[in-house]
């Protein structure tokens, strides 16, 4: 299959069980996410958090491309869009590390996640992609569930949260680029590890420049909680989930993975519920079923539409 007809057939890829059990992980993981960075704030800077992660991150995507036998240094092509991913997705960082200083993880989770919309429109101007009716409606329907699980914001609110706020949408703007990007450049065709390779290697001086900008310090050694939430950023959302995202990118719609994510804000709000002990309503509970009948019409397969097989070895197996 030529490289100009891949777009078009992973546009009408309605997404496998296996696809929908690994998204339902990583939103999962995704949702727990900005809790971690919260929690870690009081020993270390949003900024410095940023870029130890990326730091920490770096060994373990080398070390899996290694045993996977990826061919990190084969002139493929792509060093140029390499290094444009990883400038934006160090921005992108930078831009929601300082507004989860300035803003609420509640808050944080949804703006961030304004980023199928982005997708959505990238998709139809970049790559062809369409949704039909029944699908934007479904987007719509899981941002309303979405918006019901948060809550009507706080009257308190004011306008170094309101920055906050709109830092987090650059991100999640920024977010939906990196997706786009690894859709339609030549990052498509190299193994989903060099994509996030390129991600956290070029985002490492990014962040750390930016954390000395905006003299963050590290006062005192970092404790237990806040290593092992560290550890967790690193190892796991950052060297695991992210590939094994950009790996479901690189098979399915752009648009239909990013709507899936949707479900993240609620394992966001469950989260801070049994950490941050926030109190939850029965409207999480129509929120829910919102996100869900959302979901279903976002996916809802079209006849005759092909069934992939396991993207995980669809993409990275060689």
């Amino acid at each position: 299959m030529t490289s100009d007809k891949l777009p078009n057939s992973s546009a009408e890829r309605s997404l496998s069980p296996q696809a929908i059990g690994l998204m339902l992980m990583l939103c999962l993981s995704w949702g727990f996410n900005q809790i971690a960075v919260k929690l870690a704030l009081p020993d270390i800077p949003p900024l410095w958090q940023g870029a130890i992660r990326s730091t920490a991150a770096l060994p373990v995507l080398l070390l899996i491309a290694h045993f996977r036998g990826v061919k990190l240094f084969e002139r493929d092509g792509t060093l140029r869009a390499g290094l444009l991913l990883g400038v934006t997705f160090g921005i992108e960082f930078v831009l929601v590390y300082r507004g989860l200083e300035l803003t609420t993880a509640s808050r944080a989770v949804v703006f961030l996640y304004t980023a199928p919309f982005f997708v959505a429109l990238g998709s139809y101007r970049l790559l062809g992609e369409r949704l039909r009716a029944l699908q934007w409606a479904g987007l719509g329907l899981s941002f309303v569930g979405v918006a019901l699980a948060i809550g009507v914001p706080q009257p308190d609110v004011d306008a170094s949260v309101l920055w906050g706020d709109l830092l987090i949408v650059g991100g999640g703007a920024l977010w939906a680029a990196t997706t786009l990007m690894v859709k339609a450049t030549r990052l498509r065709h190299a193994p989903a590890e060099k994509g996030l390779i390129y991600q956290v290697a070029v985002s490492i001086p990014i962040l750390g420049m930016a954390a000395f900008c905006f003299g963050e310090r590290l006062t005192h050694f970092p404790g237990p909680l806040a290593l092992s939430l560290m550890a967790y950023q690193a190892i796991w959302v950052v060297g695991l989930t992210f590939l094994l995202w950009f790996a479901l990118v690189k098979t399915y719609s752009a648009s239909k993975l990013s709507a899936f994510t949707f479900i993240t804000p609620l394992f966001g709000v469950a989260a801070s519920y049994f950490i941050l002990h926030d109190r939850l309503t029965p409207v999480f509970g129509a929120a829910a079923l919102l996100v869900i009948a959302g979901l279903y019409l976002v996916n809802r397969p079209n006849p005759g539409a092909p069934i992939p097989t396991d993207p995980l070895l669809t993409v990275t197996e060689t």
